[in-house]
């Protein structure tokens, strides 16, 4: 396993991170969860990557049982605020009340004293961004957060961000966790400058866009399946996508790769990612993703990759 620095902190990270979306003490049950996160941490993995809104809170129950014991030190442990928890007006969004009960709340149920990262889930419109940067600054000084960021932010609202924690001389957001993957480039119009200027890293999640980029529904979408049962692919499950994908996998194929394996070191190509957030519902899941962190594409294959997708993301129309 490789690691690489988030952003200009000190802090390092796995390049093949473990996240629980979706996932653990949900759709994934406790007994299930435990092998898969032992696998990754024998596998290398540091970072664990969490929100209070994963199955309402199980998701932190789940994993703080399973690292009960665990040499805290060697892990890199996230969660985030923003969504509702209840139907309490007060719990939800970004305002410095919400803030200081969710961190307490997301400590009890990871039965840990301090996060590694603590992200805003969400921009909340309704609160000023230096009410959040006071907040955030407040427990980075009071021990319970190491660091703090933003997800699924804009450029402008990084920008301010930041410009606002200078301004107050307060601790800044030091990562950025948007969505990036072979169909989703957004980020690489304007986030992934401003965050490389102000020396945010990114942890990107959605690298495999929710297992679309596995080649599993090159057939068709089983029933049982992520696809079959949200509505989180809808976007992606298009027959001009599904032809880019089947290419895609010959391409891995010539080059002795999975599907996964390719998309995730192509998403690792970029230096302003700190690492790729993947899933996984087994422990042999785990122990293929991690072999991308060994692998480093060529430039054909890079241009034959681009040639297959033909997205790349252009300001400007002619």
């Amino acid at each position: 396993m490789n690691y690489r620095r988030v952003g200009r902190a000190g802090l390092k990270v796995s390049e093949i991170a473990i996240g629980a979306w979706l996932t653990y003490g949900g759709s994934v049950t406790a007994k299930q969860t435990e092998p898969i996160i032992k696998a990754a941490l024998d596998n290398g993995i540091n970072f664990i990557d969490l929100a209070d809104i994963y199955t309402r809170g199980q998701a932190e129950e789940t994993i703080g049982k399973i690292i009960k014991g665990m040499k805290r030190s060697e892990l890199v442990i996230s969660s985030k605020v923003f969504w509702p928890m209840s139907d309490d007006i007060n719990d939800r969004g970004l305002s410095r009340k919400h803030i200081m009960e969710s961190i307490d709340k997301s400590l009890q149920r990871l039965g840990i004293e301090y996060l590694d990262l603590y992200f805003c889930h969400r921009y909340d419109p309704e609160t000023e961004v230096e009410e959040v940067v006071r907040a955030m600054d407040d427990l980075v000084r009071q021990g319970k957060i190491l660091y703090w960021g933003t997800s699924v932010w804009t450029a402008a609202q990084i920008e301010r961000a930041a410009g606002i924690a200078r301004d107050l001389r307060a601790h800044g957001p030091v990562v950025e966790q948007p969505r990036y993957n072979m169909l989703d480039r957004h980020i690489e119009l304007d986030t992934m400058a401003t965050c490389s200027h102000h020396g945010i890293g990114l942890t990107v999640w959605s690298p495999l866009a929710q297992g679309f980029l596995s080649g599993k529904y090159n057939d068709g979408i089983p029933e049982d399946s992520r696809g079959g049962q949200t509505d989180w692919l809808k976007g992606d499950l298009t027959e001009e996508n599904l032809v880019k994908v089947r290419k895609l996998v010959e391409l891995a194929k010539a080059i002795d790769l999975s599907l996964p394996q390719l998309a995730l070191a192509w998403v690792l190509r970029r230096p302003e990612i700190s690492c790729a957030i993947t899933g996984a519902t087994s422990a042999g899941q785990v122990e293929k993703n991690v072999m991308a962190s060994q692998v480093k594409l060529s430039d054909d294959t890079l241009r034959e990759i681009e040639n297959i997708l033909d997205n790349r993301p252009r300001k400007w129309a002619f």
